[in-house]
């Protein structure tokens, strides 16, 4: 199993008065601090209005900016929101080959269905969505690798046109797909293009159970949408490893995990009933975002039963705008699989999970809430000391 890291560059309230230009560095820095870490890749998502919980509207610039800083850990640009209304096919094709090139060929491109809010600010239409996603992959593989092709389909047409430059990678970049749903984790395999899920609370054993989606699509791929089969799974979650218990808390990780979680259905217009039902059941909240997406406003109960679970207690304080400690989140979120905020021991154990269902690469989540650059740096050097040194040689030894 590898280690990369995924990024929104988040920044919960409060915020000083520089604080966006203060972000962006840091997370340039963080980058920075990866490669010298020996994390496999760094992946930026896209996101759009999606204040304090994302800046990364302009993803390819800053993966451009930390190309010029790096060295040798392979830039992620995913997931690129992938329906026509948002990017035009043919430009990601242009600005993810200009990526390969200005990186000196370490681009990984993955796309995203998207929703909620991103829908609604640039008109998509949630019928068409996924059949995009899917189109998006053959149209770029063939403005990559083929000559200059004129293309046309009920959603997209262009005429005859050379992608300038074409990526340095060959036969091209290896294709991602963004995964929150059986179908998904089933059309990524179908598609014989690699799968990179989140847990938002999730049990390692749902999880589990979506990468079985994925081998169940990868025994239907005829033919990948690729010059080459990708069939690498990766799943992102919450990371913070710090030098003691008593630090993991004092970095306020847990209580950033549980502000990222209410955040999320505000992006992609969830109800937080629906939200906070799934992960009563333990599922996964993004499940229900196709039917949800859109679907107005949300007047959720904020109510606590006297029997409701630790972790959903907590949602709908801080919902309710009340006071959370730090003590307090870790010891509830200490005991769920998907959040890995401890010691390296600790951490160590809970990575083993993943490991253990399949996953190829974790996806560290290092940077977000209230979590300082500070602590966030010192998270990615220990992962680099203790973790990725461990899990190479248990690679090397699965191998032999």
């Amino acid at each position: 199993m590898k280690f990369d890291i995924f990024c929104e560059i988040q920044k919960a309230k409060p915020w000083p008065a520089d604080h966006e230009q203060v972000l962006f560095h840091e997370t340039i820095e963080q980058a920075v601090a990866a490669d010298r870490a020996g994390f496999d890749t760094w992946w930026q998502v896209e996101h759009h209005a999606a204040e304090e919980f994302s800046y990364s509207s302009a993803p390819q610039m800053v993966l451009a900016a930390m190309a010029m800083r790096t060295q040798r850990i392979h830039l992620g640009h995913a997931g690129v929101l992938a329906p026509f209304r948002i990017n035009n096919p043919y430009q990601v094709a242009e600005r993810a080959a200009t990526l390969d090139v200005l990186s000196k060929g370490r681009l990984e491109l993955g796309l995203a269905k998207s929703g909620g809010k991103e829908w609604e600010t640039f008109g998509v239409n949630p019928e068409t969505a996924r059949n995009q996603v899917r189109e998006a992959f053959s149209i770029i593989r063939k403005f990559w690798t083929d000559p200059a092709l004129s293309y046309a389909s009920p959603d997209f047409n262009i005429p005859e046109r050379n992608c300038v430059p074409r990526p340095v990678q060959q036969p091209h970049p290896r294709f991602w797909q963004t995964c929150g749903s059986p179908e998904s984790f089933y059309m990524a395999g179908e598609l014989g293009i690699g799968a990179l899920g989140t847990t938002l609370l999730s049990p390692v054993g749902f999880m589990g159970q979506m990468l079985d989606e994925y081998r169940r699509g990868l025994a239907a791929c005829k033919q990948p949408v690729g010059r080459m089969l990708n069939n690498q799974k990766g799943v992102f979650t919450f990371v913070h490893v710090a030098e003691s218990r008593k630090a993991a808390i004092a970095s306020r990780a847990a209580w950033s995990a549980l502000w990222y979680v209410n955040a999320a259905p505000i992006v992609f217009k969830v109800p937080r009933a629906v939200w906070y039902d799934v992960i009563r059941s333990g599922l996964h909240p993004n499940a229900p975002r196709d039917t949800a997406a859109l679907s107005g406003d949300d007047t959720t109960s904020l109510d606590i039963a006297p029997d409701e679970i630790p972790v959903l207690r907590l949602l709908k304080l801080m919902a309710r705008g009340e006071e959370i400690s730090a003590e307090e989140a870790h010891e509830v979120l200490e005991s769920l699989d998907s959040v890995i905020i401890g010691d390296v021991d600790f951490c160590r154990k809970k990575f083993e999970a993943y490991e253990a269902i399949g996953a190829d690469r974790m996806m560290c989540l290092v940077q977000y809430g209230q979590i300082q650059h500070a602590d966030a740096a010192r998270s990615i050097e220990l992962i680099g000391e203790h973790l990725i040194p461990y899990f190479a040689q248990r690679r090397q030894q699965a191998a032999e």
